[in-house]
């Protein structure tokens, strides 16, 4: 079975920025258009792509940057790593495609999106300016600050990523120097829930 990207929004003029959701591994660029349809809402001059990964999933009938069969913390960075050109490459594709630059680029990722979002930060050339990491973890914590201003947003009750790893990253980050913030959702579990959202929009310019 294969899948498409879904293009959101596609404003009538030209676009004052580019959305990219990434969804989690396993799953299909159809889980992340409600949080796709939000930022959609909050401004209709904005490109809004739900993105599909690449590769066919070794875990379920949906897709994945990367496998995640046997991973360890040792062994997700060279994965990441791995993926990380043709995730690049996707954003690109996109941005050409809207006609905009990384700094009219906002990634937003859930669960192995977002961990795709958050190492692309860590790039020399980060693809996006704005980074939102809903239920993720970096692969491995920052040694530099990233460029991109990043939003961690994570529930507490979160039984496949702890909340902990998003606590971890903002200490690192706000240790950096980075623009950083954290909101953290009591009983929230591991999904893009709406109650994320609205802690997301105080962070966010309008329009």
């Amino acid at each position: 079975m294969s899948f498409d990207s879904i293009l959101v929004q596609r404003p009538q003029g030209a676009a004052t920025r580019l959305v990219l959701l990434m969804h989690g591994v396993g799953s299909v660029p159809q889980s992340m258009l409600g949080v796709a349809r939000w930022f959609a809402s909050r401004d209709s001059s904005a490109f809004v792509v739900s993105v599909a990964s690449p590769d066919p999933s070794d875990i379920s009938n949906g897709l994945q940057w990367f496998s995640v069969r046997g991973v360890t913390e040792e062994g997700r960075q060279p994965r990441v790593d791995a993926a990380m050109p043709r995730f690049i490459a996707t954003v690109r594709h996109w941005q050409e495609t809207a006609g905009v630059d990384a700094q009219r680029t906002w990634i937003a990722g859930f669960s192995q999106g977002a961990i795709m979002a958050l190492e692309s930060a860590k790039l020399a050339a980060a693809p996006a300016s704005r980074i939102v990491a809903i239920a993720g973890r970096f692969a491995t914590l920052p040694e530099r600050r990233p460029d991109a201003d990043i939003h961690l947003l994570h529930g507490s009750a979160d039984p496949v990523m702890p909340a902990s790893l998003a606590q971890a990253a903002q200490a690192r980050l706000s240790q950096l120097g980075a623009s950083v913030t954290l909101d953290i959702a009591p009983g929230v579990g591991h999904e893009p829930h709406p109650a994320l959202l609205e802690r997301l929009a105080a962070h966010l310019p309008a329009g």
